[in-house]
């Protein structure tokens, strides 16, 4: 297909447009609303009119394909992960390119199943302390959402820096939270004002940024002058080296990584593990085979790397849970170069994005997908899986990097629970879906503690 020809064949439009601000003005104030329905009418790809930028919507999974894996490396991130450089710097998450791949490859080894081995102790350590301090909660309702993001804070930070920096942890969950809701709140909005204009927001995120900044910088420094060997992430990215030149990260490189890590890994399972819960409470039937395999497998001991690959039916309540509820409920991309999407042209800069909850929650590929059935994964069944109707975490040769870590973390937290404890839903109204930089319950998550 020629250029010429090409220009004519630009994805179509929803119909509904603002007199100024067009498609994107509906996106932007309602966007799983306008995913949703424009996914139901608008075919494989459809251009949303905007009077700032380009914007193309993905739909169909051999699109989605062609973005993230077949022509990858015509695609960089798109605009919604700029207000997160000025968080996670040119971390994994953020960075492009051949310094990507380099990173990339000196940070793979420390994610392997077997390297995170000893991490698993202090994802049981973490969890039994938790455990622990709800027997004193037995018969309360208790804010799930606020559990889970404790746990998850604990374990991303003993998972990172297993050596005492508590001091420092309480510090960089406090200013975390605050740079998470701030960089959120710049994703949603349009119109950008320079971070250096002293704006109440600008200023709460310009502190947590310096806060965040002189706290890690300093638990790599002092780590470099410690002789004692730690097995936590911190040290495999510290001991991490370049293939062709030897070189390990400095300390801005370090900073960068363990601010992603810090983030993505604390953010997104606490949402997963929180929304795992409220479904499990509403499903009786997955909670009670659930139980069975738990109490089977672990004959009333603790979780441990070697019978997590037995907890098969906890992986599956994990994975349909992450079909429902996608932490990361939409990627973006942008194309470098001009590019040809399902007979459509895509000019080059265009920001393609892929609404992972509308395709996960799609008739097309899902029986009754509104339904939460953990047997859809199956061993039988995944097999059977067109690629790319399901990827919580991304595909490609950016697949997350923590994907691993993050499916051991839900397990072990999701089986010891459920090993003492089952919980209760007293109030039934729905609780809606809050499309912020992670997939968040709107409302708490709360539910009554009982123990089995």
């Amino acid at each position: 297909m020629s250029t010429a020809d090409l220009a004519k064949s630009l994805p179509p439009s929803p119909a509904k447009e603002h007199f100024i601000f067009k498609n994107a003005y509906y996106m932007a104030n309602g966007p799983l609303e306008f995913l949703e329905e424009n996914y139901n009418t608008m075919g494989p790809v459809y251009w949303v009119k905007s009077p700032i930028r380009k914007i193309a919507v993905l739909n169909d999974p051999e699109c989605v394909r062609h973005v993230l894996q077949e022509n990858n490396r015509n695609y960089v991130k798109s605009f919604g992960y700029d207000p997160l450089k000025l968080l996670l710097g040119n971390g994994l998450l953020t960075s492009e390119g051949d310094f990507w791949r380099k990173q990339r490859r000196m940070a793979q080894p420390g994610f392997h199943k077997e390297k995170l081995a000893a991490i698993v102790d202090t994802m049981i350590t973490s969890t039994g302390q938790m455990l622990l301090r709800w027997e004193k909660l037995e018969g309360v309702e208790l804010n799930v959402s606020a559990e889970m993001n404790r746990i998850a804070l604990d374990i991303v930070s003993k998972s990172l820096f297993i050596s005492n920096v508590e001091d420092e942890i309480d510090k960089i969950s406090t200013w975390v939270t605050v740079a998470i809701e701030q960089g959120a709140e710049r994703i949603r909005n349009p119109f950008k004002i320079p971070t250096w204009i002293p704006t109440p927001s600008n200023i709460k995120q310009n502190k947590a940024i310096t806060v965040l900044d002189e706290v890690i910088t300093g638990i790599i420094e002092k780590r470099r002058a410690d002789t004692n060997q730690y097995h936590d992430l911190l040290s495999m990215l510290m001991e991490a080296r370049d293939e062709d030149t030897g070189e390990g990260m400095s300390n801005r490189q370090l900073r960068d990584e363990v601010m992603t890590i810090f983030i993505a890994g604390h953010e997104t399972t606490a949402n997963a593990l929180t929304w795992a819960f409220y479904v499990l409470a509403q499903n009786p039937q997955a909670e009670q085979k659930l139980k069975e395999e738990v109490d089977t497998v672990l004959q009333g001991k603790p979780v441990s790397f070697e019978n997590l690959r037995s907890l098969t039916y906890t992986r599956m309540v994990i994975d349909e849970v992450m079909r429902l509820y996608p932490p990361a409920w939409i990627i973006g991309r942008k194309n470098v170069e001009d590019d040809e999407i399902a007979g459509f042209y895509i000019p080059a800069g265009t920001n393609c994005l892929i609404p992972t909850l509308s395709i996960h929650r799609s008739p097309k590929f899902w029986n009754d997908p509104l339904t939460f059935d953990p047997e859809r994964f199956s061993p039988e069944k995944v097999k059977e899986q067109k690629k790319f109707t399901y990827f919580p975490f991304g595909g490609g040769p950016r697949l997350c990097i923590g994907n691993n870590f993050a499916l051991m973390e839900m397990q072990v937290v999701l089986a010891s629970v459920i090993q003492r404890y089952t919980f209760e839903l007293k109030d039934k109204t729905p609780i809606e879906l809050d499309p912020l930089i992670t997939l968040r319950p709107k409302q708490n998550v709360y539910l009554k503690l009982v123990k089995r």
